[in-house]
């Protein structure tokens, strides 16, 4: 009996002590159920938003403005190199708006005239290159301008804008008188001529003249690969039949330029080639026919009657031809070139000038003199032996090319 008695005490124990296990439990179980749920209320961190997300997340708008749109990382990066190519583009039309030109042909410019600024430029730069200009200044300007190859009148020009133009504080200032010699520069070869219009007619038809040595017929071949490779239809016309080797140089560059040349006998009638050339320029549908002439003759009454004969049959081939006429000159010869000029201009009308030689020359100066007595512009310059050494004129980068550094020129 007792025994029983034990052993159900011992099973009630085991009962009490296991129950307030499973209550101590429970209330554990509360306690965490409870702070879990203050947490909550009281507003615990959650987990760091990914940086894309934060990224995503609108500005807070100010009044007034739009809210900016927030972009992906790459798309900033696009975003960017587009504006930067923007800028470019408009850095570039702000150049050609400027008249900045082709740098290329600004650089063969500059080449081109080396020898030229090492001339009177140089001259002036010691003028003016002195720590202070003395009041002397504008009779030792006028001795260099009148004895450079600019000839007198552009001469005349130049020293007057700046004896006339500047006050007698601005005289003491080198910057002050270089501009007013580039200003006035400018102004000489502006002789308000528009560009020529190839497409004005069909076959357009140009009239080269010069005399012997100018480098007339290279000129002609160099002009008709220019325009065969812009597409055109080129026909030259061998019109110089009294010099040796004439027709043979031009067929050479014919070849070249994959033009057709019209060539006769040596010693023949240059009038009765050029007309052959312009009528097969007719009807063959060329676009440009360039005619050679020759550049002598016994004397010079009869070149110049024999060069007017040649407009006269030109325009019985192809009624108002030459559109265009004109002369080559050499720059080495300086102030002499605008005397042929003259001469020339004189018997007829010419249209345009081409410089040949200009590298090889410190008398570039002279195209000042040419469009200032001729009042004509100048089409072409060489600047070297080259196919591309034959370029367009560009007032702007001549002038800038011209004076570019002079007083370091002046040091040279």
């Amino acid at each position: 009996m007792t025994q029983e008695i034990i052993t159900l005490l011992v099973v009630v124990a085991v009962l009490v002590i296991g129950l307030a296990l499973l209550r101590r439990a429970g209330d554990r179980s509360k306690e965490r159920s409870a702070k879990a749920m203050r947490d909550r209320v009281v507003g615990a961190p959650e987990p760091a938003a990914k940086p894309a997300r934060e990224r995503k997340r609108p500005p807070v708008k100010k009044p007034g403005k739009k809210p900016a749109k927030v972009e992906e990382p790459e798309d900033e990066e696009e975003e960017e190199e587009e504006e930067e190519e923007d800028e470019d583009e408009r850095e570039k039309a702000e150049a050609e708006a400027a008249g900045e030109g082709d740098l290329e042909a600004r650089a063969a410019f500059r080449q081109g005239l080396t020898k030229t600024r090492g001339g009177f430029v140089a001259k002036l730069g010691k003028i003016f290159g002195k720590k202070k200009i003395d009041e002397d200044v504008l009779p030792q300007l006028e001795e260099v301008l009148f004895t450079a190859d600019i000839g007198p009148r552009a001469a005349d020009r130049i020293f007057d804008s700046v004896k006339k133009g500047l006050t007698k504080d601005e005289l003491t200032d080198a910057q002050k008188i270089w501009s007013k010699i580039r200003e006035t520069s400018g102004k000489i070869l502006d002789v308000g001529a528009p560009p020529v219009d190839w497409e004005h007619k069909k076959p357009f038809v140009l009239l080269v003249l010069g005399v012997n040595g100018v480098g007339k017929t290279t000129t002609i071949g160099k002009l008709a690969a220019h325009l065969a490779k812009q597409g055109k239809q080129v026909v030259l016309a061998a019109g110089d039949t009294f010099r040796a080797a004439a027709t043979e140089q031009l067929e050479v560059w014919g070849d070249r330029a994959k033009a057709t040349v019209v060539k006769g006998k040596a010693g023949g009638d240059p009038s009765s080639v050029i007309f052959d050339a312009v009528k097969r320029g007719v009807d063959e549908g060329a676009d440009v026919v360039i005619c050679d002439t020759a550049g002598r003759l016994h004397t010079k009454t009869d070149l110049m009657d024999e060069l007017k004969k040649v407009r006269r049959v030109m325009d019985k081939a192809m009624p108002g031809s030459p559109h265009e006429t004109w002369m080559v000159l050499d720059a080495t010869t300086g102030q002499n070139a605008i005397t042929q000029a003259k001469t020339f201009k004189e018997a007829m009308e010419i249209t345009g000038i081409v410089i040949t030689k200009l590298d090889g020359s410190a008398k570039g100066g002279v195209i000042l003199g040419i469009c200032d007595e001729l009042k004509v512009p100048v089409r072409y310059i060489g600047v070297g032996e080259k196919l591309e050494d034959l370029r367009p004129f560009d007032a702007r980068a001549f002038v800038d090319a011209l004076y570019e550094d002079a007083d370091e020129a002046s040091a040279a």
